[in-house]
């Protein structure tokens, strides 16, 4: 099998996800429980003591619940950048030396037959940063958590084959919802979350022939709907002219069940 993926978990309840070749096994991200973390690496066949590495992209806790208890269980590497570190160690428990390391922002490291680059984003964490995942020609890019998309972002996630983008909430759902106003404010914000339709405006300009498959990931449980998402992000991209459900295929992901696992061919 070559380059293979599943958005085991993502929403705003917890966020997972796996990544893998037949060397090197990667988890982005342990959002939930120690137990829940174990089943759906299960429903996806994928033995946690496997994992060579857990990656992480910034301390909040719906992508740190598990991190710790994992980590433990199984002896896995963590990855995150110094700040990411300090924040969520508190967070986390006890993590012996040997498995702590530094994975810094705008930096490319190689783990077998991965090559993973770190990137920037806008996000009401310390140093948040997502990744990139390189093999054999092969491209696929976690975007999610941020509050806007630069062109830098665009730039480095452009030529994927297979893109896990954010689409966060409809904007008039949210405006009307019941959450105070400096929650809203916040969400709006450069340093909340991407909406569908700002989804929609980014992904025209980071589309090329090789992208076949969007994941629309990390949906609100309360200002958000996957039939919803998954129609303004159809619509804006048809609109741009792109053709949607012939070479391109846009995807739900779920907070509680893993996507099937994908081969990037």
């Amino acid at each position: 099998m070559t380059l293979h993926f599943s958005v085991l978990a993502s929403g705003s309840s917890g966020n997972a996800f796996y990544i893998g070749t037949e060397k090197e096994k990667i988890l982005v991200d342990a959002g939930l429980s120690g137990k829940q973390m174990t089943r759906l690496l299960s429903e996806i066949n994928i033995d946690p003591a496997s994992i060579s590495k857990i990656l992480v992209t910034h301390e909040h806790s719906d992508h740190v619940k598990g991190l710790g208890i994992l980590a433990r269980k199984y002896n896995l590497p963590i990855y995150a950048n110094e700040k990411t570190w300090k924040a969520m160690e508190h967070l986390i428990g006890k993590i012996e030396l040997d498995q702590k390391f530094v994975f810094n922002m705008e930096e490319t490291k190689t783990f077998g037959d991965i090559d993973v680059e770190s990137f920037a984003v806008s996000h009401d964490a310390a140093e948040p940063m997502f990744y990139t995942f390189h093999h054999d020609g092969k491209k696929v890019a976690l975007v999610t958590d941020l509050g806007y998309v630069s062109e830098r972002i665009k730039k480095t996630v452009q030529g994927s084959n297979a893109l896990i983008f954010e689409a966060n909430h409809d904007v008039e759902m949210l405006r009307m919802c019941r959450y105070p106003w400096s929650v809203k404010r916040r969400i709006l914000g450069d340093s909340g979350h991407v909406s569908n339709d700002d989804c929609a405006l980014a992904l025209k300009d980071i589309i090329e022939n090789e992208t076949k498959r969007i994941y629309l990931a990390h949906l609100s449980k309360d200002n958000n709907m996957k039939e919803l998402a998954k129609m303004s992000v159809e619509n804006g991209l048809t609109d741009y002219g792109f053709p949607v459900g012939k070479q391109l295929t846009i995807h739900d992901t779920d907070a509680k069940t893993p996507t099937p696992l994908y081969e990037v061919v």
